[in-house]
């Protein structure tokens, strides 16, 4: 395990569900990709995909800027609907 450098934030447990089909994708890329010169891991390809995917969502439904922070935690169960 290499070491965290200095200007890295710490890494925290997050619990999603997916589906299998992409979650086996997924780690079939990572495993793929593992070496160099990408030297991908699951964590690494998660969080780029969810940073290109928010400043999608920012740019389409936020004007660019980044979304206010939450009041509360999110909650288990049914979406909220609109």
């Amino acid at each position: 395990m290499r070491p965290r450098r200095a200007s890295e934030p710490p890494k925290v447990r997050a619990t999603l569900y997916l589906s299998a089909e992409v979650l086996n994708e997924a780690r079939n890329a990572a495993v793929h990709l593992a070496g160099y010169p990408a030297r991908m891991t699951l964590t690494k390809l998660a969080e780029e995909a969810l940073r290109r995917e928010l400043e999608r969502l920012q740019e389409r439904y936020n004007g660019g800027q980044p979304f206010p922070d939450r009041g509360e935690d999110l909650r288990g169960g049914r979406p909220i609907a609109a």
